[in-house]
């Protein structure tokens, strides 16, 4: 059996700066003094011309993104997630989400998968304060294949963007005939007994989950939402229709995420009974990754017991 390639979703995001940069003579690559570990270092390794490290100063790093992105730039500015979308929401929401500039954020290191660094660095609320800022497109790639297609697809795409990226190595799902497109979810898995819909490192987890549900008899879909906002209505309400129960998986708060956004939409369409895995209203922990992830109930086996009670609440 062959060994499933992995890959960090970060890493792919450097790989596709380099690319883009290779076509895109108007591209300027930010980053506040992490190059290393958000990967923006390949860019300034291959277009050391077009790349400015803004230092440890993230409002500054927004707020030099958008000046340069009002002159007509294509502009990615890169932090860690709790940098990028915490100590600089005031100045991506005014600078960049207000005048609705041209500017990329790719946000790295984000959920409680950057293990040892602890708490202050996992960070689970990026999604939910992005969500809050008007014209604010934010995706979330499963894996290497669909974060450097994501980082194409927002390149084109007129407007802010928040694209999510972690440390974590993860399994590639999707090879290079795969089509990405900002706001089209994609169903990976057919069934009619549930509704599993993922975003991030959990869509690997929601497979393996369907696959156990598969061999108790119970089939489940499984969607893939990469784009978060705008959120795949239709996909989402056609699975809701199918199913008639749904399970959400993220690595990210249960407050305000792809939860949030899914329970808030068929509360007012189709209700049908969500249960969310995710973190719940609590901080995260320093230790392995796996492990962490393991302790905060984000496995294909916390995915397979939401399932089972969202079926119940469903027949009740």
């Amino acid at each position: 059996m062959n060994e499933i390639k992995k890959q960090a979703t970060r890493d792919a995001y450097g790989e596709a700066l380099v690319e883009l940069g290779n076509t895109r003579r108007d591209l300027i690559v930010l980053d506040a003094d992490l190059a290393a570990a958000t990967k923006t270092g390949m860019f300034k390794k291959a277009h050391p011309d077009r790349f400015f490290d803004c230092g440890i100063a993230e409002q500054n790093l927004i707020g030099v993104a958008a000046g340069l992105a009002a002159t007509g730039k294509l502009v990615f500015a890169s932090s860690f997630a709790m940098f990028a979308a915490g100590r600089a929401f005031e100045q991506v929401r005014n600078s960049v989400g207000y005048p609705h500039l041209n500017v990329k954020i790719g946000a790295t290191h984000a959920g409680i998968s950057v293990g040892e660094d602890g708490a202050t660095h996992q960070c689970c609320e990026d999604i939910a304060l992005m969500r809050t800022i008007p014209g604010m497109t934010i995706i979330n790639p499963a894996d290497g294949v669909e974060a450097k297609k994501a980082v194409f697809a927002a390149a084109l795409l007129d407007g802010p963007v928040y694209m999510r990226f972690g440390r974590l190595a993860l399994p590639t799902i999707f090879d290079e005939a795969y089509k990405f497109e900002i706001g089209k979810g994609v169903q990976l898995t057919d069934g009619t007994d549930i509704a599993i819909i993922a975003t991030g490192l959990m869509v690997n987890e929601a497979l393996i989950a369907a696959e156990t549900l598969k061999n108790e008899g119970i089939s489940a879909r499984v969607l893939n939402i990469h784009t978060i906002k705008p959120l795949d209505r239709d996909l989402v309400l056609e699975a809701a229709k199918q199913t008639g129960a749904i399970v959400t998986a993220e690595e990210h708060s249960v407050i305000g995420g792809l939860g949030g956004a899914v329970s808030e939409f068929l509360s007012e369409t189709l209700p049908v009974p969500v249960l969310k895995v995710g973190v719940q209203d609590t901080f995260g922990m320093s230790g392995p990754a796996l492990e962490v992830l393991k302790h905060f109930g984000l496995t294909a086996e916390d995915i397979v017991a939401k399932s089972k009670e969202a079926i119940a609440l469903r027949n009740a």
